[in-house]
Formats: C-alpha cells, structure tokens, sequence
C-alpha cells in the first residue's frame, strides 16, 4: 500500500520504522542532489543524509506534525551540512558556496544537432548561473527544481520570505536580461530550425 507523505510521517513517529524506510527511499535521491550542491564531498552528504534519518529515529517521541515531510527533510539536511562545514571551519553560513552544474545532457546519437543545440544551451545557462551569488542559485534550485515555496525557502535558508522573493526576483532578472545574448539568439535559430 502506498501511502501519502502525511501518513507516512504520522506512522513513522508512532515507532513504524518501515514508514521511515519509505520516506528514505522516496527523498534519498532528491536530498543526496541537493546537498551535493552544496559542493562537499559525496561521502560527508550521505554522511549528514544517514544521520539526518538517524536523528529522525531517535528523537521521534519529540518530533511534530509537519505539513510538508519534504520541506522538513531539506531544511534538516542543509542544517546538518551547515553543522558539518562548521565543524570543519571550512565555511560560515554566508559562505556556503553552491554548484550549478547538475544540468545532465541530453544524449541521442539520432539527433545529433540538437543535442550539439542542448549542451550549448545548457553551457549558457550554467554560465548565466554561475555569475549569481549563491543564495540566489539557491533559491531557484529549490523553488523551480525542488518546487518548495517562498514560505517553505524561506524556512529553509533560514531568512525571511521577502528575502526570498529578492533573490528570486534579482535571479530572474539578471536571468532574462541574459536571455537575449548572440548566443541565445542562436541557439533558438538552430531549435527553430531542427524544428521545421
């Protein structure tokens, strides 16, 4: 029986550690992506991942009722991250750097020209992310590919919502002023084009 996040974490805090096992296997991928941009080693994000769900286990007499399981589960793992890079004092929380280049290829031997097309594009736009500060990146990472809202960023970046708002909106702006490069400009034509 599959069930929804909700009842998931009801039966995980009764003492149902196959509840818990399921909302491992349902977030491990998604957590292990967003802390490995964080740009720390794989082994210390599955490091903070085990112990985040370790915790879990532990204290769940004392955890709450959550409304999202999954805002919850980034906002732990970026604090046990944030509590690793301390101890390492390797890195404060405002200068938590953060990678950008997650975007994956596209890989088709039949289409050749558009994947020549993609990466080109997806070269721009690491380029065009990379020139954001980090807690902007951030905060397009999690509100358009992890989809949390401005609330749910704001918990878990630990500001408030207009900050949020602020990052995304100068993000986005920078974004679109961007947009019309000589190289996009191309790259539309090439689409366009493959298109037709």
């Amino acid at each position: 029986m599959t069930y929804q996040d909700p009842e998931l974490w009801q039966l995980y805090r009764q003492g149902d550690r196959e509840a818990l096992g399921q909302l491992v296997e349902r977030y491990y991928r998604s957590l292990k992506h967003y802390g490995l941009k964080f740009k720390v080693d794989e082994f210390i994000v599955e490091d903070c991942i085990q112990e985040l769900f370790l915790q879990l286990w532990q204290n769940r007499l004392h955890i709450n009722k959550t409304e999202s399981v999954k805002h919850y589960l980034f906002k732990a793992l970026r604090h046990h991250i944030l509590q690793y890079l301390r101890v390492q004092k390797r890195a404060t929380f405002q200068e938590l750097d953060w990678d950008d280049s997650g975007a994956e290829e596209a890989d088709s031997e039949s289409l050749m020209i558009l994947k020549e097309s993609l990466d080109m594009l997806t070269n721009t736009i690491q380029i065009q992310l990379a020139s954001l500060p980090a807690r902007e990146r951030e905060a397009l990472y999690l509100r358009y590919y992890e989809g949390l809202s401005i609330p749910e960023i704001a918990d878990v970046m630990n500001v408030n919502r207009q900050s949020v708002s602020n990052f995304l909106q100068k993000a986005l702006s920078k974004m679109r002023s961007k947009w019309l490069s000589p190289a996009f400009l191309t790259i539309c034509i090439l689409f366009k084009n493959f298109l037709m």
